[in-house]
């Protein structure tokens, strides 16, 4: 990973990106519509659905021990090889070293955020290996040396122009900026590369515990030829994907593609259930499964953040966010960006590494409403700022790593007083305009206030808002 630019300079880089802005706000504007009308007309009980799934994966979380224990003993059963990682270094070196054994240099890849996570390709890079990146978003990227902007549609701040000069530039093609004519160079780049693959590798979406399966979701194709062409394929699966039972997996599902991209179903469902039996004519002659936890288990022990476990990886938290179009996904400078990055950033990587993209919410709460499995995100962020100022019981890993400003400490304990008293918080309020002449002029040697006053002004009152605000319909004031 590249190293991190400070937070408030590549926020101001992105919000002067128009051209960014302009592809992303599009691009978002496409997926919610497209969800609205799918469960508009297609489902009956969206919300019954949303309940089920909280429940089912709920109740894998909290049996995740034997859930994976079961996983391993009928996944082997079926003749798949299981790997157990505790860390990403961990989960690498068991790649690299499968790759050393079966004397393989290059691996092509279906889409895997897990192996973003684990940073796998600059890894096998380092070990003079080859990782290819076969999805048309992820090899947009990969040609361009970028990390995804989204954890569903990666390329998605792309739009068709910039990705025919990038094709032009590093595929030698002709430029071109029709999709038709796009897709074709792009496949004909990856047949090259599939020819004689010898060697394939996916992520997860679900697995399956009694079954001893997996779950593959995909809408191009090239993820059932990573894992269907290649003697070898190897899935890379976070210990939380691991769900029961087929009918558990089958409901994340139904929810999943709606959530995402606005489909009802997904175009191809691969279901992984062991290596070529004989007598069949294709699928890999092994099947290895990576189980890797890099910190999940910590999570699923904190009571306060355990329930970001159940994330489906839909992205509709962030494709809802009125914060994340407006900056983009790499402002995140981190695997997972959104809503759903601010919460399992810092409990994956380190709230000391992380803490910053906490600032990028508004707690408007549209992510909670949208998630699929019910994740409670702004409360969840909410909570991880509390911990960021060392004002939490139960922090997540590098809180004790973070630096806490005394004067900004001070500062919100002061708030506090103010903002729980009705009638100081009411006289202030209407006087607050007073003060910015005062602001202005003080605001460098004060605390949190400098940032904010850079942007922002004490409003003018002009009316009584309690007044105003007993007159509107369906408000009981007290």
């Amino acid at each position: 990973m590249n190293a991190k630019m400070p937070h408030e300079q590549i926020v101001h880089i992105k919000l002067n990106d128009k051209q960014m802005q302009e592809n992303l706000v599009n691009a978002m504007h496409t997926l919610q519509t497209n969800r609205f009308k799918v469960i508009d007309a297609k489902f009956n009980d969206w919300q019954g659905l949303r309940s089920k799934a909280k429940q089912a994966k709920n109740n894998a979380l909290m049996s995740l021990k034997d859930r994976l224990l079961e996983f391993e003993k009928n996944a082997t059963a079926n003749g798949m090889i299981v790997h157990w990682a505790d860390t990403k270094e961990d989960a690498c070196e068991i790649i690299y070293q499968l790759m050393i054994e079966k004397n393989i240099s290059k691996v092509l890849k279906g889409k895997s955020m897990a192996s973003e996570e684990i940073g796998l390709n600059h890894y096998l890079e380092s070990k003079g290996m080859k990782a290819i990146e076969t999805d048309l978003g992820e090899l947009i990227l990969q040609l361009n040396d970028e990390a995804p902007v989204h954890i569903v549609v990666p390329a998605i701040h792309r739009n068709r122009y910039e990705i025919g000069k990038i094709f032009k530039e590093k595929l030698n093609s002709e430029l071109e900026s029709e999709p038709e004519k796009l897709n074709a160079i792009a496949r004909k780049h990856l047949r090259d590369e599939f020819e004689g693959l010898k060697l394939g590798l996916s992520g997860v979406n679900f697995a399956m515990s009694k079954e001893g399966a997996f779950w593959l979701i995909e809408n191009e194709g090239n993820g059932r030829m990573c894992t269907t062409a290649p003697d070898i394929h190897i899935a890379l699966c976070g210990i939380e994907k691991v769900m029961e039972t087929f009918e558990d997996a089958a409901t994340m599902v139904s929810l999943l593609t709606p959530s995402a991209t606005g489909q009802f179903i997904p175009t191809y469902n691969n279901i992984i259930a062991g290596p070529r039996k004989n007598g069949e004519l294709d699928g890999p002659k092994e099947v290895h499964v990576v189980l890797f936890n890099n910190n999940r288990t910590n999570m699923l022990a904190n009571e306060d953040y355990y329930e970001a476990l159940r994330c489906i990886r839909c992205g509709a938290c962030m494709n809802f966010c009125p914060v994340y179009d407006q900056i983009g996904g790499h402002t995140y400078q981190t695997t997972y960006p959104g809503p759903i990055g601010e919460v399992i950033s810092p409990n994956i990587f380190g709230i000391d590494h992380t803490g910053d993209i906490l600032t990028f919410c508004s707690l408007c709460g549209r992510c909670s409403e949208v998630c699929p499995v019910k994740i409670p995100l702004a409360d969840l962020i909410r909570k991880l700022r509390r911990d960021k100022v060392g004002q939490g019981d139960n922090p997540p890993i590098g809180a004790n790593l973070v630096h806490h400003n005394a004067m900004e400490a001070f500062a919100f304990a002061k708030f506090k007083s103010l903002a729980t008293s009705g009638n100081l918080w009411r006289f202030s309020f209407s006087k607050a305009h007073y003060f910015n002449s005062l602001l202005h002029k003080f605001k460098d040697s004060l605390p949190v206030i400098k940032n904010w006053s850079a942007f922002k002004e004490l409003p003018e009152i002009k009316k009584d808002l309690y007044k105003e605000v007993e007159k509107l319909q369906g408000v009981i004031y007290e």
